[in-house]
């Protein structure tokens, strides 16, 4: 069972997601936030897997949720909200550990797609890949993230654009009929060859670098 917290400060947009998710037997809605306080008061007292991060809430912001939870051992994987209006903050919200990004207005098909892959540990890039979101990214080429992608060898880029598609390293392995331990290495060698500490930011800088 995929446990979800859903936090948006309106009311309407969490019964929606509500409702949507109570449609899947695999999904339980375990609770709701309304700001990031609230998150992180939930958070301290329930076992959660998802949280659906809206990044502009009241009294505390989803950004500023992600850098509370960057302390803990294991904290929750987060899925942010968007409308797309704002890529850079899409960006800062990658950089702060978000673990992808759904919009308010996602198919229903893709919104449980996203939530499976990501409590599966993959990331979730692919339906916000806009030409917004790809000019915030050209914007930052000579910002923090690094281009280090020419050492990559084809498997690997091979491996980086799957990771970029919310695929697991098990995912990956079957689609390239390969071991799950080959992956898990080949994943390793891109992170240390990229010069970036997760899939998040190699995935990002692959983006950023054309690859992707």
């Amino acid at each position: 069972m995929i446990r979800v917290l859903l936090a948006d400060d309106e009311q309407l947009i969490r019964q929606g997601f509500r409702r949507l998710l109570e449609m899947f037997e695999d999904v339980q809605v375990v609770a709701e936030a309304a700001d990031g306080e609230q998150v992180l008061a939930e958070l301290a007292r329930l076992e959660i897997d998802i949280v659906l991060l809206d990044v502009r809430m009241r009294r505390m912001s989803g950004l500023e949720v992600l850098d509370a939870l960057k302390g803990r051992a294991t904290p929750p994987s987060c899925l942010v909200l968007t409308t797309f209006d704002d890529p850079e903050l899409l960006l800062e919200a990658a950089r702060r550990g978000a673990a992808g990004f759904v919009s308010k207005d996602i198919a229903l098909e893709e919104l449980i797609a996203a939530i499976r892959a990501v409590a599966a540990g993959a990331n979730w890039f692919q339906p916000a890949l806009t030409s917004s979101l790809r000019q915030a990214l050209l914007r930052r080429r000579n910002g923090a993230l690094a281009h280090n992608c020419g050492t990559l060898t084809e498997r690997e880029i091979e491996v980086l654009r799957l990771m970029a598609g919310g695929l697991t390293n098990r995912q990956i392995a079957q689609s390239l009929q390969t071991a799950e331990g080959t992956v898990k290495n080949q994943v390793s060698s891109i992170l240390a060859k990229m010069a970036v500490p997760d899939r998040t930011l190699a995935v990002l800088t692959a983006i950023d670098a054309g690859i992707v």
